[in-house]
């Protein structure tokens, strides 16, 4: 923006060249591109400036965590008379000084806001959740995160005046209950994600509730929510067949029965998050890999991170990963010791490279890539010279003979090697 600003420009009238030449309606539209601070600076132009700049139209998306985290309540109060109808999406994370008063200004003034966060507010209460209900009708996105005063009043006050809400984020606010998830679930049954780290007193009840209202649901954090068990994890599953993204990280209750049930219930689950359950073995990781084909090299990051001790893998169908997934898998600490067997049959973007990120893995026993068209007999050749005693099972289509006098071709049966 200062690029093209210089002293001629403008003067303490209104008759600066600039606003000679451009229209005010083609200022307002490059106004719209500007963030909060360039703004500002551009009303402090000339009188023309101010009036452009401050224009609703241009503050329909603010984020002040950047700019500004020490403001009080009475900027937000003036922020929202500025914008009034205008403001769409608002976020105030870190703004330890706004409190319940100014953001109840807020709501009755911008009544069209869909996107709020007041992550790390920590003087909200559940009054903010009431004023937000009663004005705010449009509001899909809320982030409520550490603000540990809310109790299920609040999702109770939500769930009645916010019905299109989709996406909430109540993280570390520990006063929440099964009751308030119940309340907010009846009422919201567009909700796609719902964040809940750190709430320890939710028990599988509130899981079940969630289940049996949220079938659009995508995202669930339960990091740290240590009762909950396989009970209400297996409920998830069979209510939220959506589901890509779960943390049940610290949920050490939890064992192999979560894992079969999102194999079979969940199949477009893309992250999955379960650092510190110590009472997940190989049994159930085989489970899930055996059914989710659209896992990616992502999950083979994650499983060479945290899992150490992973002895039989098995991939099969896993038709998204690449050899780079692999290569990330040879290099962890379970490839040099622990693991046994792999199962690559059907994963057609697998090559010879992955044979050679493999060779490192001194206790790989036997690996299976059939239908991986991409391998070569001269690459399992080269993967044996490294590993003598491993048992490669692959199948290579036999070659098509020439035709033969009669113009018949041979019939060959397809067949599988054990080399």
């Amino acid at each position: 923006m200062h690029a093209f600003l210089s002293p001629q420009m403008f003067s303490n009238n209104d008759e600066a060249v600039i606003n000679k030449k451009l229209p005010k309606e083609l200022l307002l539209r490059i106004f719209s591109f500007l963030d909060v601070v360039t703004l500002c600076r551009c009303a402090q132009v000339s009188r023309s400036w101010n009036v452009l700049a401050l224009d609703g139209s241009n503050w329909q998306r603010i984020d002040l965590f950047d700019f500004q985290r020490d403001i009080e309540g009475r900027v937000v109060e003036n922020i929202s008379k500025r914008c009034g109808g205008f403001l769409r999406k608002l976020s105030l994370r870190g703004c330890l000084g706004v409190g319940d008063s100014a953001l109840r200004t807020f709501a009755q003034n911008c009544r069209n806001i869909e996107l709020l966060s007041l992550n790390g507010c920590t003087k909200i209460t559940d009054s903010t959740c009431y004023s937000l209900s009663k004005f705010c009708p449009k509001l899909k996105h809320l982030d409520l995160a550490s603000c540990t005063s809310i109790t299920n009043l609040s999702l109770k006050a939500l769930s009645e005046g916010c019905p299109l809400l989709e996406q909430l984020n109540i993280s570390w606010c520990d006063q929440v209950t099964k009751d308030g998830i119940q309340a907010l679930v009846r009422c919201c049954p567009g909700l796609k994600g719902l964040f809940l780290k750190g709430c320890t007193q939710l028990e599988d009840e509130a899981l079940q509730h969630i289940g049996a209202h949220c079938p659009e649901l995508v995202a669930l954090n339960l990091q740290t929510c240590s009762q909950i068990t396989d009970d209400g994890l297996i409920t998830i599953c069979r209510g939220c067949h959506r589901l890509q993204s779960l943390c049940v990280s610290g949920c050490a209750n939890i064992t192999d029965a979560i894992l079969n049930a999102l194999g079979q219930n969940c199949p477009r689950l893309r992250i999955l998050e379960m650092a510190r359950c110590s009472q997940l073995t190989d049994v159930g990781f085989t489970s899930l890999a055996n059914r989710c084909n659209n896992i990616t090299d992502g999950t083979l990051i994650q499983l060479s991170i945290h899992c150490p001790r992973l002895q039989v893998l098995s991939l099969s169908h896993c038709e998204l990963i690449t050899d780079d997934g692999i290569r990330q898998l040879g290099s962890g600490p379970c490839a040099h010791d622990r693991l046994e067997v792999i199962e690559l049959d059907n994963c057609p973007l697998i090559t010879d490279a992955s044979l050679e990120h493999l060779k490192t893995c001194h206790s790989l026993d036997r690996i299976e890539l059939y239908d991986c068209q991409q391998i070569t007999r001269a690459g399992i050749k080269r993967l044996r010279t490294h590993l003598p005693n491993i048992k490669v099972h692959a199948y290579f289509a036999p070659v098509t003979p020439p035709p033969s006098v009669g113009g018949s071709r041979q019939r060959f049966c397809r067949c599988c090697i054990l080399l």
